[in-house]
């Protein structure tokens, strides 16, 4: 296993060219392509063995955090985190598309144990669990994302193997502010699956839930407006100019901020948002439909799982806990998926 990741981590490093005209297959499970661009290295998966079948592409847009689309784990071995698709059904999945994850910028596709956190994430000193790579941090906002997946779909459309008369993109969490503006602004996208949404952004969740806690009695309601005020400063810090030149990592708060249900009232093309009723993250999804419903627009489909959390984990109504013993994803993705083929 770590002679196959060893020769995994040159390979990626010696190819040359725009993209590699042949993939490598990674642990029998992926084929990672690579896309050189004047400023960037992009890697990409197509969660397939082979590309012998010609089908429309489903981009999942992972969420945030530094997660490589392979990790070195100490119990596994090599293994496909894939922003996450691991957790899908992927045999049935593939029976109709070919599904597609983007590296996260600066961040290796390929990541032995020495260079990941507990929490499979990217850092650059072990002894400091969230040491993130400089580049990522700096790298890590909407456009960014928005501008590497539209070059990746640029060269997919291009291949005999992808049938582009039809173009899925979804994305879960931050993935899905991804999602979202490659279907305004990226040609032939088809449908958009939003999974664990927020529409009005990122910076408001740290408000409600400091109200939510306040009236369950978790914490005081002076606490609660100490909390709301320290954010609003701290959301003024990140939409100042100075503010952006001395910390980069701000912004992903000031990009991911931005309220998304106007960008979902301008598209005509089927929308599907999913999530968890116990996901605090999505708590405003139950709003949406109002808006589409205003405009009279009829092009919205909502899929609430009851009881479960951001992950589509049921949470124990006693410890408030999720039980991760029970995931939920393949029974969303699949439900997606009957939904985007009707």
């Amino acid at each position: 296993m770590k002679h196959l990741l060893l020769f995994c981590l040159l390979f990626l490093k010696i190819i040359p060219g725009k993209a590699q005209n042949i993939p490598s297959l990674i642990n029998h499970q992926a084929l990672l392509f690579r896309i050189e661009t004047r400023h960037d290295s992009i890697s990409f998966l197509v969660a397939d063995t082979s590309t012998s079948a010609t089908k429309p592409i489903l981009l999942f847009c992972q969420g945030s955090l530094p997660v490589p689309l392979f990790a070195e784990i100490e119990t596994y071995g090599l293994y496909m985190l894939g922003g996450g698709i691991s957790n899908f059904d992927l045999h049935k999945l593939r029976q109709q598309y070919h599904i597609v994850v983007v590296s996260m910028p600066h961040i290796p596709a390929i990541a032995s144990k020495d260079q990941i956190n507990e929490q499979f994430q990217v850092i650059t000193n072990p002894l400091i669990p969230y040491s993130f790579p400089k580049p990522y941090l700096e790298a890590d906002y909407l456009n960014k994302y928005v501008e590497r997946a539209s070059q990746v779909l640029d060269y997919l459309k291009k291949q005999s193997w992808v049938d582009s008369r039809k173009l899925v993109v979804a994305g879960h969490s931050q993935g899905s502010k991804v999602a979202t503006k490659l279907a305004r602004n990226y040609p032939g996208v088809t449908h958009l699956g939003l999974f664990g949404a927020n529409p009005f952004g990122r910076a408001d969740q740290v408000i409600r839930q400091a109200r939510q806690d306040a009236q369950e009695g978790k914490t005081t309601w002076e606490q609660a407006d100490s909390i709301m005020n320290d954010q609003y400063r701290f959301f003024e810090t990140v939409h100042q100019s100075d503010s952006l030149k001395a910390h980069p990592e701000y912004l992903s708060w000031n990009t991911f901020s931005e309220p998304f249900f106007d960008d979902w009232l301008a598209l005509d093309i089927p929308i599907y948002l999913s999530y968890g009723t116990d996901d605090p993250v999505a708590t405003l999804c139950d709003l949406v439909p109002l808006f589409f419903i205003k405009e009279g627009k009829k092009n919205l489909t909502l899929k609430r799982y009851l009881h479960l959390e951001h992950n589509f984990f049921p949470v124990d109504p006693n410890s408030r806990q999720p039980n991760y013993n029970q995931p939920h994803w393949p029974e969303v993705m699949n439900a997606f998926l009957a939904w985007s083929i009707k």
